[in-house]
């Protein structure tokens, strides 16, 4: 499957391209060049740049979006709102239908979330981003993403993170969020939403937790193991053991 990846320099870019790398041709693009070599073809291109999102996506079977600015409330809005819109005008100038966002947990589970007495709190909640730029922005976007499967046969999954570790790092005690998981295993996500049967995903527009099997269980992964098949690995457990 041919692939391009949007913010594909970041801190998660570079793991998912080399989970993909073997069984995917990439074209990565961000604004930044890569700092190490990565496999695949590199574009420099802004992802609020619609003209050039549209050129980048020709060829392409599948779309995934890792973009991200979080602080400055211009570049935030170009990135996380007008980004998105970008990415679906390309998915649907070239056929595109299979489309991969992703965002911090607050996208959908703000403070009003995050800090409410509730547990087990799946991803199907309706959004309650709170009024942080960052998640402003990327509740938007989400919300674009889904007005365009409405109207067009485009299908996208989305997958929200928040806290990601290097295991090898981990210090005994460390603090560690709500929603932490590997970064190596934050990447094998994307491996199971390409490979998913579309009509095995019960719409158009979903959205995914991931992150690693935690006690305490505010949130919940139990979605995205059962759609998706994913797999948490026992790699940061020493967080709370």
């Amino acid at each position: 499957m041919n692939v391009l990846i949007l913010g594909g320099t970041g801190m998660l870019g570079p793991n998912v391209a080399r989970e993909l790398a073997p069984a995917h041709n990439l074209r990565i693009t961000d604004v930044n060049p890569p700092e190490d070599d990565l496999p695949g073809e590199f574009l420099h291109l802004d992802v609020a740049d619609l003209d050039g999102v549209v050129a980048a996506a020709e060829g392409m079977d599948a779309i995934v979006n890792l973009s991200v600015l979080r602080r400055d409330r211009r570049i935030a809005w170009d990135v996380s709102t007008r980004g998105c819109y970008n990415m679906m005008q390309a998915a649907v100038a070239h056929n595109i239908r299979r489309v991969i966002n992703t965002g911090p947990h607050y996208t959908v589970a703000g403070p009003n979330v995050t800090e409410c007495f509730d547990y087990d709190i799946g991803p199907d909640i309706p959004p309650q981003s709170g009024t942080n730029i960052y998640a402003i922005t990327k509740s938007m976007g989400l919300e674009i993403c889904r007005v365009f499967t409405q109207h067009h046969d485009i299908n996208v999954q989305t997958y929200l993170f928040y806290n990601f570790k290097d295991p090898e790092a981990i210090q005994p005690g460390e603090h560690y969020a709500p929603f932490v998981i590997s970064w190596e295993n934050a990447a094998e996500v994307f491996t199971l939403g390409l490979d998913i049967e579309l009509n095995a995903l019960p719409s158009n527009c979903e959205v995914f937790y991931v992150f690693a099997d935690m006690p305490h269980g505010k949130f919940t992964n139990e979605k995205t193991k059962r759609i998706l098949g994913f797999q948490p690995r026992q790699d940061v457990e020493i967080l709370w053991k």
